[in-house]
């Protein structure tokens, strides 16, 4: 359609002016958002820094405490003054095992060694070695002469050595404990997600570690690292530098006050354009949409304002025309549309209203309704609220169905349902639910009744239901009926009050009707539906793992729940039984025995004639948990050495046959990686190693006692291919077999 002058007049000027504040407002979203950018990346990478620093000086400072706790130790001064052997197989186990188990506190992949000063002696990765005089003479310069400090660190070649020299508190040094952590440890430590360059210069600005540098090659020079420390060491321990002086931009530190180190990260500004591109597509998105609303904002004004004069050019004879159907008939079609539509809806929703309704109650038994969406549920529903209004909660279940299947069951159940919602009228009700398998839920309602008219009205329901089901049904049902509740929130309480209630037909027998009220005095009540299971799983969770530190953190959190949870005496006794019972059937299950032995066998009685709730946890915790914790330890441990002995005795005896880890797990019913995991804790080596060292040792035996051939020695030996074996000798005894047999016939 034609549009006049008078049309573009005043669309031209509001599609200006709306675009020129469009485009004024991205300038200006896309500057603040810049600099939040900004903030945010150096926050992050600050926040990442510092991270790093802590992981690595976390584990620096484990290792440093695990040599100096060790040299303080009265077996560390047995061991740097033995002169160890290749035959003192104890020792040499002993100091490797401590060895092991700092590797296991400290770095992954880190090699850990001791060097005795005293007798000249070095174990590094499971090796013993004899050190020279020289080499005495050089470790005395290196580390322990002119040195102000018995611990420091030296940059090596493949990495970072960490230098303790022990006693640690001592000035008389006996032993020097090294600890070379190499560039692929540190890489995997130190490497963020993102790639970024991470760089760490100590005090004296040498570089320990640069992600960027693969060589020798450093990427900044002395001045330029004595720089940044300067910069940084009269600042915060963390913040950010310009280190365009440097060649690198904005840099991010974080400084250890445990070590002097300065650790750099690069603000990369490819990382912050990388964080803008998002926003520039965004913001120009935003703008060319602002734009087109704006657009379509001033034609609509524009045809708005000019239509009246549309409507008159219109209606000139010249240009009259007829339309085969005007707007009214359309609006009037499309509103008989709507209603029809909505009729439809309507019907749908009158369809389902069963099964919302159901869905409401079950969720009110669930306590998934919050007090902010109850009325409005209840006004969709159809029900109206009254501040006077009590509800009861009346659970009707099956005595016994006999043999029947599960469908002839639920079939049952519906029908007990259906008779529930005929039985009781409509507005004293909600919809009659299925709870469980067994189980069928009513809600009742009463306004302005005391307690004596609503228990005399229960109890003639009851009584109808229990009769109209016997009738028709050919069944017993026995019914449970809560307190009368001022609130529908505590629906879930009321529930629960009705099951207790029909717990008790195991002592009235069946078509019962039981009041909660007649047996709050023969039960304990709600209490003991919050006795805590979860924590009490992770309480046995530890006892069966024999871990002392995470019993005490599950224990006390238990026994605390107890005391908050028993408002009277008779509640606290109940979950103490229930609690001695429960650790009983677990030791039964562990194989141990602490609570059935003659020493225990007052415990029920002591615990319940105690009144002080201090006594109590004494005694749980010094005479049936610690011990119940010491004994499946002492358990665990043995079960570890006989297996890892057991393995080690097939080995000796079945090397010369086809043998595997997997073969002896299918053999010993175990796990083979579980048989890894001990027999390596157990002889500080891994199976394949040890069956490998055996064999090996049987092949030097019998090259020296026997004319056997290599070929025929690495055949027994299940070496498939006679190269396979020579290679693996030649490893271990730095000769091949056939100079091996020479040089022995030779001695």
């Amino acid at each position: 359609m034609k549009k006049g002058r008078m049309f573009y007049k005043t669309f031209i000027p509001i599609l200006l002016l709306g675009v020129g504040l469009a485009v004024s407002f991205g300038i200006y979203t896309y500057i603040q958002t810049v600099r939040s950018v900004l903030d945010s990346v150096a926050e992050e990478k600050q926040n990442s820094i510092t991270q790093i620093k802590n992981n690595l000086e976390q584990k620096i400072r484990t290792i440093e405490y695990a040599f100096n706790t060790y040299s303080t130790t009265s077996s560390f001064d047995e061991v740097v003054n033995n002169p160890i052997t290749e035959r003192d197989f104890i020792a040499y186990r002993e100091v490797n095992s401590q060895l092991n188990y700092i590797a296991t506190m400290g770095l992954e992949g880190a090699e850990y060694t001791l060097i005795s000063l005293n007798q000249d002696w070095k174990i590094s990765n499971g090796t013993l070695s004899r050190i020279s005089t020289q080499e005495k003479e050089e470790l005395y310069n290196q580390y322990i002469d002119n040195r102000e400090k018995g611990l420091f660190w030296i940059k090596t070649e493949t990495g970072i050595r960490f230098v303790n020299t022990l006693p640690a508190f001592s000035n008389r040094k006996e032993a020097i404990a090294l600890s070379d952590i190499s560039l692929a440890t540190l890489n995997r430590t130190l490497r963020t997600e993102e790639g970024a360059r991470v760089f760490i210069l100590n005090k004296q600005g040498d570089l320990m570690y640069d992600t960027e540098v693969q060589s020798s090659d450093e990427v900044l020079n002395g001045e330029q690292r004595i720089n940044l420390v300067q910069t940084t060491a009269d600042g915060e321990l963390g913040g950010i530098i310009d280190g365009e002086a440097n060649g690198e931009g904005q840099l991010i530190y974080s400084r250890s006050a445990y070590n002097n180190w300065t650790y750099f990260t690069v603000l990369d500004q490819r990382e912050i354009a990388g964080a803008l591109q998002a926003t520039r597509f965004g913001l120009i998105a935003m703008e060319l949409a602002l734009i087109l609303l704006i657009a379509v904002v001033a034609y609509w004004t524009a045809s708005r304002f000019t239509k009246p004069i549309s409507q008159i050019t219109r209606s000139l004879p010249a240009h009259a025309t007829l339309p085969g159907h005007n707007e009214i008939d359309w609006i009037l079609t499309s509103i008989n549309r709507l209603l029809s539509e909505k009729q439809s809806l309507e019907s749908l929703m009158e369809a389902e209203q069963p099964q919302l309704e159901t869905q409401f109650v079950l969720n009110l038994f669930r306590n998934r309704i919050s007090a902010a969406e109850l009325d409005r549920q209840l006004q969709r529903l159809g029900y109206e609220g009254s501040e006077s209004r009590q509800y009861v909660t009346m659970l009707v279940q099956l005595d016994n169905v006999g043999k029947r299947d599960t469908p002839d069951r639920d079939v049952l159940l519906l029908a007990v349902n259906k008779i529930a919602e005929e039985i009781i009228p409509a507005g004293q009700r909600m919809l009659p639910v299925i709870l469980n398998d067994d189980t069928q839920a009513t809600i009742l309602m009463f306004d302005n009744m005391d307690e004596q008219e609503i228990r005399r009205k229960m109890l003639e329901y009851a009584k109808e239901v229990i009769r109209t089901v016997k009738e028709y049904l050919k069944l017993s049902v026995s019914v449970g009926i809560s307190r009368a509740q001022g609130k529908l929130l505590k629906s879930k309480e009321s529930c629960e009050m009705s099951k207790q209630a029909l717990h008790q037909r195991l002592n009235l027998g069946k078509e019962s009707i039981i009041f909660y009220e007649d047996i709050t005095g023969v039960v304990s009540g709600p209490v003991l539906l919050h006795y805590p299971v979860e924590l009490e799983s992770k309480l046995f969770d530890a006892i069966r793992l024999g871990d002392e530190e995470r019993v005490s953190t599950a224990l006390y959190p238990l026994l605390a729940e107890f005391m908050k949870k028993s408002r009277s005496s008779m509640n606290l006794e109940v979950m103490l039984i229930r609690l001695v019972n429960n650790l009983i059937q677990l030791e039964q299950l562990l194989g141990i025995e602490v609570l059935l032995t003659a020493d225990n066998h007052a415990l029920y009685h002591r615990l319940l004639s105690i009144r002080n709730p201090e006594e109590v946890e004494r005694i749980l915790v010094e005479q049936v948990i610690f011990p119940m914790v010491q004994s499946m330890k002492k358990k665990t441990n043995e079960q570890f050495r006989c297996l890892s002995q057991t393995i080690a005795d097939i080995v000796r005896e079945e090397y010369d046959q086809e043998l595997s880890l997997e073969m002896i797990g299918e053999r010993l019913h175990y796990n083979p990686n579980y048989l890894s995991s001990i027999f390596k804790k157990e002889f500080g080596v891994t199976f394949s190693d040890y069956l490998m060292g055996y064999r090996l040792d049987m092949a030097k035996k019998w090259l020296t006692e026997t004319d056997q051939t290599v070929k025929e020695i690495a055949e027994r030996l299940q070496y498939q291919n006679p190269q396979n074996f020579i290679r693996s000798f030649r490893k271990k005894e730095q000769v091949t077999p056939g100079v091996y047999r020479k040089l022995r016939q030779n001695v």
